[in-house]
């Protein structure tokens, strides 16, 4: 089923998005640094959230699996989620322990720095047992990130709902989302970042990301390739402005970016990657001809383009007619 222009209809398989959500405090003022910035504003966050609500937005069927403080932030975070028609059965509060928050300065060009506070926050201690494995083994697609696999008892929930999605036949989606001052050593972030690398099904890297894993400076070809692993179906390499690079077994290539005015880069690689498994999760297919895998891919890096006009991740995250009419009008 494909909509008029080629680019397949939004499925209605469910996606399950397993990990963190937070509150980022994002400064009033773009480009100055914490110490100086007058106020902050409050933004829900958090990619594996983002990424679940960016496929409902557009019409997807989401659902969120993590843990929140049993706290004012918490309720707020899976209120949000509710809202904007993610699936909330996943979702377990803490009573301990808070809800993570983060502070983040936006550069002059738009992009980040964070001061996080989880010491441990609520996510960090969702265990095996809380899982809603019913909710985990319906989904279609799993996708998850890497900042689950920093510390127990949440890197054994992590395995555990990996290994459950797996055997219960989803799609296994992997966006590491590197955050370095989360992680003790930059070695300990690749060594476990890399340790479930061969069990992803679909992996999205961006190109920081990309150099980080590889240790080389090169964002080509032969340095993504080194990341492939002989199960896997895609392999996506996110260039910001410069687009987007697809790998398959049978072919790569590239798909050129939209050019807005970009405010704030926050969540467009969640939405780039919500926007990609929301066309793929009922015709898995797709990942096999280019020429869709293509139409997909551009109306994901449209998506992604969108999500950096405005302030904020989830305010910012488009419907599929904000998509259209920015690929329409760019033909």
């Amino acid at each position: 089923m494909a909509s008029s222009n080629g680019i397949p209809a939004t499925g209605t398989g469910l996606i399950v998005s397993f990990g963190e959500m937070l509150i980022d405090f994002v400064p009033t003022v773009s480009g100055v640094s914490l110490a100086e910035a007058p106020g902050f504003l409050k933004a829900p966050g958090g990619a594996p959230a983002n990424v679940a609500i960016a496929v409902a937005r557009i019409g997807g069927q989401a659902a969120f699996v993590g843990k929140l403080g049993d706290d004012e932030f918490g309720h707020m975070l899976a209120g949000i989620l509710k809202e904007n028609g993610v699936r909330a059965d996943g979702i377990t509060f803490d009573q301990g322990a808070r809800t993570a928050l983060a502070f983040v300065t936006l550069r002059a060009d738009g992009e980040r720095e964070f001061m996080f506070y989880r010491n441990p926050s609520a996510d960090m201690l969702l265990k095996p047992e809380e899982l809603n494995l019913e909710l985990i083994r319906s989904a279609k697609v799993f996708h998850y990130g890497s900042i689950s696999l920093i510390v127990e008892p949440c890197r054994s929930a992590h395995l555990k709902a990996l290994e459950v999605a797996k055997e219960a036949g989803a799609l296994l989606s992997y966006d590491p989302n590197l955050r370095l001052p989360l992680w003790p050593s930059p070695e300990e972030a690749r060594e476990q970042i890399l340790s479930i690398w061969d069990k992803a099904d679909l992996i999205k890297v961006s190109d920081v990301e990309l150099e980080f894993l590889t240790g080389s400076d090169k964002i080509d070809d032969e340095s993504a390739l080194s990341l492939w692993h002989p199960n896997l179906k895609l392999l996506l390499v996110t260039l910001g402005e410069h687009g987007s690079k697809y790998y398959t077994k049978n072919f790569h290539g590239s798909v050129e970016a939209f050019h807005v005015k970009t405010v704030d880069t926050t969540g467009a690689g969640d939405s780039f990657v919500g926007s990609l498994l929301a066309k793929i999760v009922d015709d898995q297919s797709i990942l096999e001809d280019e020429a869709r895998l293509r139409e997909v891919l551009k109306f994901a890096n449209a998506t992604g383009a969108i999500t950096t006009t405005k302030k904020g991740a989830i305010p910012a995250l488009p419907k599929e007619e904000d998509v259209l009419s920015l690929i329409n009008g760019s033909a």
